[in-house]
């Protein structure tokens, strides 16, 4: 199995630890960026944290918790009881320094998505206000998207954080683009991970991770709760027929902006739905 490929190393409590030291591999030294754990939660289960010199978005993927950090109690935060449910979801940002505890009120996942702090921010509640389900492309392209921190919205200084759902029969991050050369305004690094679940549980989708020049070419079969790491190059996604696909993706790097290249071979499709 490729490094780029993390399966959960449990089924309770912190399934997944992606460290900016433990991501870097022979295809991804340079990782700097992203971090991102997983925490799977029963009722009164308890996790917490400190994000140390990290900015840190701590997602609630489903469940219910009790969330304090940063000085702040925000109290029991989460609506949506599985994430297919496709509810905006509750997040908290976090500023470098801080300690955070969450209890879970019901069965819980948790996303703890980090970057380095590169400017000041207060620790803040993320949604659900504001945050809408976009679509996006046509046809078997078509997909639907949270975005939970992007651009758009000031609430961190480095991190970027949105969900995506691929219907049975789709696919997503299609064309297959990049984003791995700090070119602003024509493209900006960023390193990228992915988790993902499937709908129904057993199933499967598919993940490829290239670069034109073939020096990277990995793909992928994924299943429910597995995450995978973009280093550099395309990586598009399929979801098979008769099985929904979600992701939450993290993205972090020199610029918080979010400018990519579509592959020169299937930029035609993008031409042709615009």
């Amino acid at each position: 199995m490729s490094l780029l490929h993390r399966k959960p190393t449990a089924t309770t409590g912190k399934v997944h630890e992606i460290t900016v030291a433990n991501a870097r591999t022979p295809d991804s030294p340079n990782w700097g960026y992203v971090g991102f754990d997983l925490w799977r939660l029963h009722m009164d289960d308890h996790a917490e944290g400190q994000t140390g010199d990290r900015e840190v978005i701590l997602v609630l993927v489903e469940g219910k918790a009790h969330i304090s950090g940063g000085g702040h109690d925000f109290g029991e935060l989460g609506d949506r009881m599985t994430v297919f449910d496709k509810g905006a979801p509750h997040a908290v940002y976090l500023p470098a320094g801080a300690d955070w505890t969450a209890t879970a009120t019901t069965t819980c996942t948790l996303a703890v998505c980090s970057a380095p702090a590169i400017a000041d921010y207060p620790a803040a509640k993320i949604g659900p206000e504001g945050i809408e389900l976009v679509d996006r492309g046509k046809g078997t392209n078509a997909r639907h998207i949270h975005p939970i921190a992007m651009e758009e919205r000031d609430v961190a200084s480095s991190l970027l954080v949105t969900e995506v759902y691929t219907p049975a029969g789709h696919w997503s991050s299609y064309p297959p683009h990049r984003h791995d050369e700090d070119n602003f305004p024509n493209m900006t690094y960023l390193e990228e991970t992915y988790y993902h679940r499937l709908n129904p549980a057993q199933g499967y989708g598919h993940q490829r991770v290239f670069t034109e020049d073939g020096s990277l070419d990995v793909t992928m079969s994924v299943s429910d709760h597995d995450v995978v790491l973009v280093p550099k190059g395309h990586h598009p996604c399929g979801a098979p027929y008769g099985y929904e696909m979600y992701y939450l993706n993290v993205m972090a790097g020199p610029l918080r902006k979010w400018r990519f290249q579509n592959h020169p071979d299937h930029d035609w499709i993008a031409r042709r739905d615009a």
